[in-house]
């Protein structure tokens, strides 16, 4: 086998404990299930494991070491996911509570356009230089030379690591959608379920400014 079963079995048990930590990840698979329904809750959850393949290729291929040893590149990249974190921030905190075209019933909801959760949530799995690091610390760990190509093992842990959140993620939205008819229809709960969203994304935004390699 290309990579050893025990290795293998260890990699998804600590990317498993790693997974279930809350994080901004989960924050935005929520509140766009909310706002959206399924569809949107669905493809923001793939899309943030969009970035993470994107991160785990990079590992792969050496491109994050250029964020590890790039003081601009590092740079260029927070500010740009610090940005873009603050902006949507900024879209929450200006969100209105009261009834909107897209919070619509959990049980009549039209298809809506899945572009803008899809590539929202790209933008926010891929502009973390901090992501990127830490693909570049923890696949290796994984990784045998011995066995053939490192860069196919370090994919295949990657796509691993994209599966299994892309599935709890999904979870999370199936569990948060049968709630969403009676959460949407109390416009005090989304009130602060906006100020509460918007409030983190811009910390988070500038918890990430702040951040040094």
């Amino acid at each position: 086998m290309l990579i050893d079963p025990l290795s293998y079995a260890t990699f998804v048990a600590a990317s498993a404990a790693l997974i279930l930590v809350p994080g901004p990840a989960q924050a935005l698979v929520l509140a766009n299930t909310l706002t959206g329904g399924r569809r949107a809750g669905a493809f923001t959850a793939v899309g943030l494991n969009v970035g993470t393949l994107i991160h785990a290729a990079a590992a792969a291929l050496g491109l994050s070491a250029l964020l590890a040893t790039s003081a601009l590149a590092f740079a260029l990249v927070k500010y740009a996911g610090a940005a873009y974190l603050i902006y949507l921030g900024i879209q929450a905190l200006r969100a209105k509570a009261g009834p909107q075209p897209q919070l619509q019933s959990a049980t009549t909801a039209a298809p809506t356009s899945n572009k803008a959760p899809l590539t929202q949530a790209i933008l926010a799995g891929t502009l973390n230089p901090k992501v990127a690091l830490f693909f570049l610390a923890f696949l290796p760990q994984f990784v045998d030379p011995a066995r053939g190509s490192v860069v196919a093992q370090m994919l295949i842990l990657g796509a691993t690591m994209a599966v299994m959140d892309t599935l709890y993620e999904l979870a999370l939205v199936s569990v948060l959608y049968r709630m969403r008819d009676r959460l949407v229809g109390n416009q005090r709960f989304m009130a602060w379920q906006s100020r509460i969203s918007g409030v983190i994304l811009i910390g988070l935004g500038l918890r990430l400014a702040a951040q040094e390699r």
